[in-house]
């Protein structure tokens, strides 16, 4: 959200930053934040004056009265009598009038860095920079649900019958392969600094509306009935949602978090071939960084997060690459944002594995999160966040870049420990060779 003040003195500068995001019916909504501004203004102004009138003469009744002057003090009661009606007029609505200027705020988009691509959708998103170099195997890779079947290491059938389509058994290998990924995610970001953080899974209504925008919430967020609680749809929610209306002193700064957490979304709309098994799912896990910084510190942290995904996903040899998010991408609330996405040999393409986002202080405005500076006074934080690894979608990309010609999967250094030593996972069958059958 941004700052009426900016609003009220920069409106085409507002206004362009829509026309930006491809979000032209937006428009109307500046002008009609500015005339609701100027009103809500002039309630204000009028209702102080009014209250200081009214003090002025109610002061003056108790003086009128003991110098006998009923006729004066009773004649003062009715100006005082005036201005209480005119009040109560007034302070009914000011608060409807801030309501409605929220309202409106609520949706304009946060004013996006000069260097994100202007794009209308996700096909003008720009490849920034590969890592890795990607191989296409002469053996056949696969689809994953396959290779995971190869190792008994998947239950679609049965998550159906219990929870419905989207839902999964990640079993015996598999399974393990999906914990490992996570200790070892842990792991690699308490090395880089970060503090471990086991956050709630729930959160209120206040969080999700300092956190997201209302359209984000509508496709992702799961309502527990008859509660004022919500499933998480990752880490970062109740991360940030944890400095709700409080004020952090400037040398605790930065924060810079790492939270596991389940996740929860609804996933609207998902379709087609490559959202069968594990890869568009209403349930998964992740191991997330959230940064709570000073705003000149904002865009180093944004670079080293996403940086610290693509080093955590080579360290297991899978190749990768950042694409940055062009304007008409970019959720309402973000500045700049880009996606680390993975190689798959299988599909002869990258696919998004993790989100890296600059936010500005539009969650803190929301959440008023402020910082008490050096100075005394508060300003708002900045905040970022960005995945590290969510799995089971990442094995994916893990089991089809790691997958042999004869079925077996190999395991990466980095990853040995966290898998007991082991160093090659044997299938049950060869899912290679029943490709290669079938391709026949």
């Amino acid at each position: 959200m941004l700052d009426i003040k900016f609003v009220r003195e920069n409106p085409e500068i507002v206004k362009e930053n829509i026309r930006k995001k491809f979000q032209d019916e937006k428009l109307n909504l500046v002008d009609e934040v500015i005339s609701l501004d100027v009103e809500a203004r002039k309630v204000q102004m009028e209702a102080d004056e009014l209250r200081s009138k009214k003090n002025q003469v109610s002061k003056q009744i108790g003086a009128l009265m003991a110098k006998g002057e009923k006729e004066a003090a009773e004649k003062a009661k009715e100006e005082v009598a005036t201005f209480s009606q005119r009040l109560a007029e007034l302070e009914e609505k000011e608060p409807a009038l801030q309501e409605e200027i929220l309202k409106r705020m609520m949706v304009i988009p946060n004013i996006i860095d000069p260097s994100v691509p202007i794009g209308k959708d996700d096909s003008c998103n720009v490849e920034n920079e590969r890592f890795g170099e990607p191989v296409v195997p002469s053996y056949p890779i696969p689809y994953h649900a396959d290779i995971m079947d190869s190792f008994s290491g998947l239950d679609l059938d049965a998550a159906g019958r219990v929870a419905g389509n989207g839902f999964y058994y990640l079993v015996g290998d598999v399974a393990r392969l999906h914990s490992a990924v996570l200790s070892y995610a842990r792991d690699f970001m308490i090395d880089r600094g970060f503090t471990y953080v086991i956050p709630p899974y729930m959160i209120r209504s206040k969080v999700v509306d300092g956190v997201m925008s209302f359209a984000e919430m509508d496709a992702m967020m799961y309502k527990i009935e008859g509660e004022d609680l919500y499933l998480i749809g990752t880490s970062e929610h109740s991360m940030i949602g944890r400095f709700i209306d409080q004020i952090l002193p400037v040398e605790s700064l930065p924060l810079t978090l790492t939270s596991y957490s389940p996740c929860f979304r609804k996933e609207k709309g998902s379709h087609g071939i490559e959202e069968r098994g594990v890869y568009r799912i209403h349930q998964f896990e992740k191991q997330e960084m959230i940064v709570v910084c000073e705003p000149e510190e904002a865009m180093d942290w944004y670079n080293k997060l996403w940086q610290n995904t693509v080093d955590f996903f080579r360290s297991l040899d899978i190749p990768v690459r950042t694409l940055e998010c062009c304007s008409g991408d970019l959720a309402d609330l973000k500045v700049k944002s880009c996606d680390v996405e993975a190689w798959s040999p299988r599909q002869k393409k990258y696919f998004e594995v993790g989100s890296c986002s600059n936010l500005g202080d539009a969650q803190a405005r929301r959440l008023k999160i402020r910082v008490k500076g050096a100075d005394g006074k508060n300003h708002l934080a900045f905040t970022l966040n960005n995945t590290c690894v969510a799995p089971p979608r990442m094995l994916i990309a893990f089991l089809e870049n790691h997958l042999q010609e004869d079925g077996t999967v190999t395991i990466p250094k980095a990853l040995q420990p966290y898998m007991g030593g082991k160093e090659v996972l044997v299938p049950k069958f060869n899912s290679v060779e029943k490709e290669k059958n079938a391709l026949k």
